[in-house]
């Protein structure tokens, strides 16, 4: 917004305005790039403390916190009178990032019985495509309440925060984490309320071997060094690099930039963003419906080839026909990159978006799960954050070619999926290990069962 970019970034303000501008490079500006990005820096360091949280104090606990943080982060944010003020209240809202991406995940997982764990999950994914979505709306709306829409913006986004911290009052506390912290007979109460049925004795004997095995381990951050829980590490923190690196989030952030610079205005720009906010919406909702019924694996692969046509030919037709400088894309040509935007977010939405946050969530044992999971959460903040600080100066850069950089990394996933991410659809998470990696044909070797020095014998 214009008067966002007066007030805190008047230099990005005057490179937008000018006669000659770059076509790829008016937004280029190192600081304006923090303020995206320095959440994402933010809730990789919250994402570490929250593991350590939600094992010792559990997951409704953790939940809790993060709604402080968002509350604020948006005070400071909205009544920000300078840049260093609302780079405060960004790593604010980072922080409740991290643990809320480390507790709600891990929560749905644990709440979830195994025929419905994929689509329970992936609602997860489903209210954060809705918030884009909702976020893209008021930004619409709000764009010409002059001088203070963007103050506006901001504080709307109390609302959810303020809905999270009374929600995470009146939840319960997953079975697994009450018996994980000793209270055994609150964790069983907890788990027939929420399966509606009085013999819950199977499911609770799992839980209750899976926490006497967690408990036998010092040190599960070391535990996940070793070789036997190198396959879930690989695949979480491959699933989170690839994610970031089918460029989804520099789409997402900067979709209002990249529609003015093929061509729209600042209100069709913005039009355009609420446009792949519903295609965004309605294809994770048609996740949920296919995820438990074709499996994760189909979904990530036909995704591969989606996104990478979509991006080919978004980056072909800015290649031939968007120059550095001058006139931007006709209309009918403009109008076609953003068909292909929304195709590229169809295919994300419903695979490498929520699967990303499913898959980790699932494939841990107990003993290693909050500090595997702290190791995805982090590791998608890290690349989030990566790619928010530099997305606007590699447009700058490389141009169209930024969109042939991205396309190429869905191929390396692509590969990856097809020979190392074996399917998990209705596996129950506590039989991961003999029903998925030992019968991997390469991740088997490394379901070594007496390489567990730092477990203690009893």
């Amino acid at each position: 917004m214009d008067d966002f970019l007066k007030k805190f970034f008047p230099a990005v303000f005057e490179k937008k305005h000018h006669a000659l501008e770059n076509n790829y490079c008016k937004y280029d500006n190192q600081f304006l790039q923090l303020f995206t990005s320095c959440l994402y820096l933010a809730a990789l360091i919250a994402s570490f403390v929250a593991s350590k949280v939600c094992s010792k104090y559990g997951r409704k606990l953790s939940m809790q916190i993060a709604s402080i943080f968002f509350i604020i982060g948006v005070i400071l944010t909205a009544g920000g009178i300078n840049i260093e003020m609302i780079i405060f209240g960004r790593i604010f809202l980072g922080f409740g990032v991290g643990f809320a991406n480390q507790a709600v995940p891990l929560f749905l997982s644990e709440i979830a019985p195994p025929n419905l764990r994929g689509a329970l999950n992936i609602s997860f994914q489903l209210f954060i495509t809705i918030g884009i979505l909702v976020s893209n709306l008021i930004n619409y709306f709000t764009t010409n309440v002059h001088p203070h829409g963007w103050r506006i913006s901001l504080g709307i986004a109390g609302v959810p925060a303020l809905m999270l911290c009374l929600g995470s009052i009146l939840i319960c506390e997953t079975p697994t984490s009450l018996i994980e912290r000793h209270k055994v007979e609150e964790g069983r109460k907890v788990l027939r309320k929420i399966r509606g049925v009085e013999n819950v004795d199977d499911e609770f004997d799992s839980i209750i071997h899976a926490c006497e095995m967690a408990k036998q381990v010092k040190d599960p951050f070391r535990k996940l060094m070793k070789p036997v829980s190198r396959p879930q590490l690989v695949i979480s923190i491959c699933l989170q690099i690839f994610q970031q690196f089918t460029g989804i989030n520099a789409i997402m952030f900067y979709a209002p930039v990249l529609f003015q610079t093929v061509g729209f205005g600042n209100d069709a720009a913005l039009l355009s963003s609420v446009i792949t906010g519903l295609v965004n919406v309605f294809s994770t909702v048609v996740s949920i419906y296919v995820v438990d019924r074709a499996g994760r694996r189909i979904l990530l692969l036909e995704a591969c080839v989606q996104m990478f046509i979509s991006q080919v030919i978004i980056g072909i037709i800015l290649f031939k026909e968007l120059k550095t400088t001058g006139d931007n894309l006709s209309k009918g040509e403009a109008i076609f990159v953003v068909i292909s935007v929304c195709t590229f977010v169809m295919g994300f939405a419903w695979s490498w978006g929520p699967l990303g946050w499913l898959i980790p969530s699932e494939i841990f044992p107990l003993e290693t799960r909050s500090a595997g999971f702290a190791f995805a959460v982090s590791t998608n903040m890290l690349f989030t954050f990566i790619i928010g600080q530099a997305f606007l100066s590699m447009l700058c850069q490389m141009q169209a070619g930024i969109f042939f950089f991205f396309a190429a990394w869905v191929i390396i996933m692509g590969a990856f999926t097809w020979f190392l991410v074996p399917e998990t659809k209705g596996v129950p998470v506590d039989a991961m290990v003999d029903k998925v990696w030992k019968q991997h044909w390469f991740w088997r070797s490394f379901m070594i069962e007496d390489d567990r020095p730092d477990v203690k014998v009893v």
